[in-house]
């Protein structure tokens, strides 16, 4: 059975989709998402897949989200004496972008150093990030020789799929 984090986690990230229906069973589980309409989630029921000495259960679980205008989106600062960098987009960068929706990980663990950074030497089969997806950590490899010069997304921040997480100067 899902725990309601991560019931939660697999919300937002059909969130970031346009699914409408998402279903997923195993042995002793079935999970069925179905969206009302574009600005409410409901899941519809979790229940066991298989029958169990129990007792039966009379009626599924439903969670309903509010609507989107009024979920809590936590506040990002930056401070005032951060550095700001602006990078001219010319025919030479390369943008490296997620292959799914997921969340972003620029470490492979929270008290580890980010897999590159900005200035940092990379190589086709450099590992760049990784995005998790429905508690997969999938590897994202650079795919081009060159140099990162602007790192596009936040540590722990969702991502799209196709969208650039990184700008490399080719060599």
């Amino acid at each position: 059975m899902l725990t309601i984090y991560e019931l939660r986690e697999l919300v937002k990230l059909l969130e970031q989709t346009d699914i409408e229906s998402f279903e997923v069973n195993n042995e002793d589980s079935s999970l069925r998402i179905k969206r009302r309409n574009v600005n409410q989630v409901a899941v519809v029921h979790q229940a066991p897949a298989q029958p169990i000495s129990a007792p039966p259960v009379t009626s599924a679980p439903v969670i309903t989200l509010p609507k989107k205008d009024t979920i809590e989106r936590p506040v990002v600062t930056i401070p005032a004496d951060a550095p700001k960098k602006s990078v001219e987009v010319t025919e030479n960068l390369y943008k490296i972008t997620s292959p799914m929706v997921g969340t972003f990980y620029a470490a492979p663990a929270a008290d580890a150093a980010p897999y590159v950074s900005v200035n940092d030497r990379v190589e086709p089969t450099t590992i760049v990030c990784i995005v998790e997806a429905m508690k997969l950590f999938n590897e994202i490899e650079a795919e081009v020789k060159g140099e990162i010069v602007q790192v596009l997304v936040e540590n722990g921040q969702l991502v799209e799929h196709g969208q650039p997480l990184f700008l490399v100067k080719q060599v």
